[in-house]
């Protein structure tokens, strides 16, 4: 087997993608927030 040494791997693209994904799941919740605030005032 391969020595592994614990911290050598590049995980670059991972945390680029984990980013991503935060800021867009943050956005996205944001956005619902904000049609659930309109519809309830709208419908109020």
């Amino acid at each position: 087997m391969a020595k592994h040494s614990h911290g050598s791997m590049d995980i670059e693209t991972q945390e680029k993608t984990f980013n991503g994904f935060i800021t867009w799941v943050t956005r996205t919740v944001i956005a619902i927030i904000v049609a659930l605030i309109l519809l309830a005032l709208i419908n109020g």
